[in-house]
């Protein structure tokens, strides 16, 4: 993966540091976070912020392969 070196806000950075301590995140793991969720709202306009959340959760398990089937009866 290539990375590109951009200047952000003081405060932006600081205040990612601070959720990426609480959330077990590096601070550039954190801003990619943001960003993703930003995207995905932006292109999304009409989906409340937990549906997104939970989506991007949903991904990450189906990634991991702990999914399990959902019987709909």
């Amino acid at each position: 993966m290539a990375t590109t070196s951009v200047r952000l806000d003081q405060a932006l950075v600081e205040k990612a540091t601070i959720m990426a301590k609480a959330l077990n995140r590096t601070p550039p793991k954190q801003i990619e976070h943001w960003a993703k969720i930003g995207e995905i709202m932006e292109d999304n306009p009409d989906l409340p912020y937990e549906f997104v959340k939970q989506a991007i959760i949903a991904a990450a398990e189906r990634e991991a392969g702990k999914l399990e089937s959902y019987d709909f009866g």
